[in-house]
């Protein structure tokens, strides 16, 4: 797959988030936050939290029980190859690291398993660019 980040966005319904924060002053908090808002389903996916912003936590990808359409990533880039994998494991169609995060071993994974891949940008930012919701 090859679409660009306003395609990813504006084909996404379900997006799991790893590593969401339940600190409203982190972005892993704000960005799932304005997902939310913006009509998006959003999965939380962090082991140490039953529920962030009032949704059921997951502690894993794999404890997901539906199709995920992009799996957005709040991770440090030494995870983000174990993240990519678990992601193709599942048959998430795309994965976006968030702004500042890059991993060319996530992107090499994305790649072989077929999946759209976004690195170093915030998925909040593109989606009030282009003035996306799920309404």
């Amino acid at each position: 797959m090859n679409r660009t980040p306003r395609e990813m966005i504006e084909q996404a319904r379900t997006i799991a988030v790893v590593g969401m924060s339940a600190d409203p002053t982190k972005a892993a908090h704000q960005v799932p936050a304005q997902l939310v808002a913006a009509g998006f389903t959003v999965l939380p996916v962090n082991p140490n939290h039953r529920e962030i912003l009032g949704l059921r936590c997951v502690a894993a990808l794999s404890d997901i029980d539906q199709p995920i359409d992009l799996v957005d990533v709040f991770r440090p880039p030494r995870y983000c190859a174990s993240v990519a994998e678990q992601s193709a494991a599942v048959g998430a169609a795309a994965i976006w690291l968030q702004l500042g995060i890059r991993s060319s071993e996530a992107r090499a994974i994305a790649g072989a398993a077929g999946m759209d891949f976004v690195e170093d940008l915030c998925i909040a930012v593109e989606r009030a660019r282009y003035g996306i919701t799920k309404d």
